[in-house]
């Protein structure tokens, strides 16, 4: 763990910014609870049909284009006020959770139902404003012979974070009532979100930036969107496949709970199956892309896909009945989500013009993550059901449907993408959005910045004299 967080001793160089470090450990437990699965299934609790299920989960994706605004506040207050304005606003929406887990109703009225979906958006909407800062103003501080360990050590403990996360979640869902497990849950968030706003609170700040005008981003936006190039054509095919995967985390989750009876312990358990996955792909593959090229990857998310669908309809027909099974499918879900993750950062920076880069990456993410949002809100209409108790659930022949629709999308993209032009002789910059890669399935939601990373770059790598400058 000393290599993890530097000490002066053991990294003089990197113990500056070891504030870094720790407000992506405390911030792990945070988003794994607020917008993961246990959002999911406290909202099942409370009562939520499947539409409001796939509503709440979906604020995350469809206030992207949000940061393009959001953006717009960084030249007038700087990034370490715009980051620490919405991470502390944010918390303040966990407050209800805690609320209605003391309340702890049998039956969860439609009102609570209601409030915790708003206070999911408004907690979304504030972590919108604050992510528009983060990425660009770590890049800012930091030098540049120090990136890639930091950013290596953060992925590394926000990889820790989210794992002991689901285990602790896991354990409190099979040892304690559920209203209790979500109280000391929704506490942990609390606590992960006054500690993370401590940690930023610790970092220096760095000169306010210019950015990409909006009215420019309103008038070259259409361009970039439709006119031919291969960046259209792969802006549509990844849409595409968001729009696809994005619904296949919550239904799951809500599917088990509701009409398998599956209990929550046990539910978190096989989320911690799918971390893993994110984790063991990120940790096989990504070194590999280098001399693969990108479309390797793609074809190998579509196809791990492909086996999603079709063992989740085998599942679904009684086919394929053991829990060892289901911990199959979320592990296969994991890695798909981290091999599309990567092919995309490798392969985005390959078609964008040099003078257009940031504003077609922050398109590219914009229209894929709202697309992608809509998903679980559609699907949530057609899943709909009641189940013999009254109660609401999910109708198993349109959920198997739905599952029908991800391989036929999985194999026509699999086709589309094998002609995608790719050039693996020239070396590109990546893509740098920190811990993001922990998080495939909301990666694209950090690619909007319409700031020039260059222009951040710092020309010495003193440390600060500071840490509160």
């Amino acid at each position: 763990m000393a290599t993890l967080f530097p000490t002066a001793k053991s990294d003089p160089e990197l113990y500056p910014y070891r504030s870094g470090l720790f407000f992506g450990f405390f911030n792990a437990p945070v988003w794994q609870i607020a917008i993961g699965t246990p959002m999911v299934l406290f909202a099942e609790r409370l009562g939520a049909t499947s539409f409001q299920v796939g509503l709440a989960y979906s604020f995350v994706f469809l206030q992207t284009p949000m940061l393009i605004l959001s953006t717009a506040l960084i030249p007038k207050f700087g990034f370490k006020k715009v980051a620490m304005g919405g991470w502390a606003a944010r918390s303040l929406f966990l407050i209800l959770p805690l609320v209605l887990a003391l309340i702890a109703p049998d039956v969860g009225s439609p009102w609570m139902v209601n409030a915790f979906i708003w206070s999911v958006f408004f907690f979304s909407f504030f972590r919108t404003i604050g992510a528009s800062a983060l990425t660009p103003w770590f890049y800012g501080f930091l030098p540049a012979k120090i990136r890639g360990r930091f950013f290596g050590n953060d992925q590394m403990l926000s990889g820790i974070g989210g794992v002991v996360t689901l285990v602790s979640c896991s354990m409190l869902f099979a040892f304690m009532p559920i209203y209790s497990a979500l109280l000391v849950q929704y506490s942990i968030t609390v606590i992960g979100s006054v500690l993370s706003y401590g940690a930023l609170g610790r970092l220096p700040d760095i000169n306010k930036p210019t950015t990409i005008s909006l009215r420019s981003v309103l008038r070259d936006t259409p361009r970039h969107l439709f006119k031919r190039s291969v960046f259209r054509h792969y802006v549509w095919l990844a849409a595409w496949f968001s729009v696809a995967i994005v619904s296949i985390p919550p239904f799951s989750a809500y599917f088990l709970k509701v009409d398998a009876n599956v209990t929550a312990g046990r539910i978190m358990m096989f989320e911690v199956l799918r971390y893993l996955g994110v984790i063991t792909g990120a940790w096989l593959l990504r070194r590999r892309i280098d001399q693969t090229g990108s479309k390797p990857f793609f074809l190998l998310a579509l196809v791990l896909y492909a086996m999603v669908a079709v063992l989740w309809l085998l599942f679904l027909n009684g086919l394929v009945g053991s829990s060892g099974a289901l911990f199959g499918i979320y592990f296969v879900v994991g890695l798909g989500a981290v091999c599309w993750n990567l092919a995309n950062m490798n392969y985005l920076p390959q078609i964008v013009p040099a003078e257009d880069r940031a504003l077609c990456i922050s398109i590219f993410a914009a229209v894929t993550s709202f697309l992608g949002g809509c998903s679980p809100i559609f699907w949530g209409l057609f899943l709909k059901g009641t189940n013999a108790d009254g109660t609401p659930g999910i109708d198993a022949g349109m959920f198997q449907w739905f599952f029908i629709c991800l391989l036929v999308s999985v194999t026509i993209l699999s086709v589309l993408v094998s002609r995608l032009q790719e050039d693996i002789e020239t070396e590109f910059e990546p893509i740098i959005i920190g811990n993001a890669l922990l998080r495939p399935f909301r990666a694209a939601t950090y690619l909007v910045n319409l700031i020039d990373l260059k222009g951040l770059a710092r020309d010495d790598d003193a440390p600060p004299k500071s840490a509160d400058d």
